[in-house]
């Protein structure tokens, strides 16, 4: 269960409270200091394969981007997100204020994709996170639901498997989805050759 702390904060009092190496992730909800649940083994297992994934893509294509091992990002309403994979800009992140003291962003600008991995608050990822991240200005986020765990009007009925992909079009996120061996489509990555299958079994 996600545990929150008690009294309201605001975001640069949570970034100076933030414990150095914590065995522990934690998030900012409307002020509100929020202790994540642990990752399961396949959870774990997941973003690992995707933030390997990445990297290669990342190299093989020469694209000017990276993975960061921590990130916050700063949305609306003091709250700030440790997203489980987080693609970075390597020119635009130097125009972040709180970057280099605290590996934060705030500018949509400054990402090329976020990718959630779906545990029992799958709430958080499909509404909260996807509407604060769209209002921001992330260009493309996805969400990895390798247990079919969302609501049947986020991923159908029967539940199954699902990797929603939101890309921001004139300003709001339109939504394709993924399942078995289809070949996730990806704007960040255009190249990218893996199936929802590979990612949710995390091998190819």
């Amino acid at each position: 269960m996600i545990q929150a702390l008690p009294k309201l904060v605001t975001f640069d009092e949570f970034l100076d409270w933030y414990p150095d190496n914590s065995e522990h992730r934690y998030e900012l909800h409307r002020g509100v200091i929020v202790q994540m649940p642990n990752e399961t083994g396949l959870h774990s297992q997941v973003g690992g394969f995707l933030i390997a994934e990445c990297g290669l893509e990342i190299r093989r294509t020469k694209l000017p981007y990276f993975v960061p091992r921590k990130c916050t990002v700063k949305t609306e309403d003091d709250t700030g997100y440790d997203p489980d994979i987080i693609v970075l800009s390597s020119d635009a992140i130097k125009n972040e204020p709180r970057w280099l003291k605290g590996s934060t962003i705030e500018m949509g600008s400054s990402v090329i994709l976020i990718v959630e991995i779906v545990s029992t608050n799958w709430r958080d990822d499909y509404l909260t996170k996807a509407g604060n991240y769209e209002a921001i200005g992330i260009p493309e986020y996805w969400i990895v639901d390798y247990l079919g765990l969302g609501g049947r009007r986020f991923i159908g009925n029967p539940k199954q498997p699902t990797i929603s992909v939101c890309q921001l079009v004139d300003g709001e996120y339109q939504v394709n989805q993924f399942r078995g061996n289809e070949r996730i489509e990806s704007m960040a990555f255009p190249e990218l050759n893996l199936t929802a299958e590979q990612i949710f079994k995390a091998e190819l």
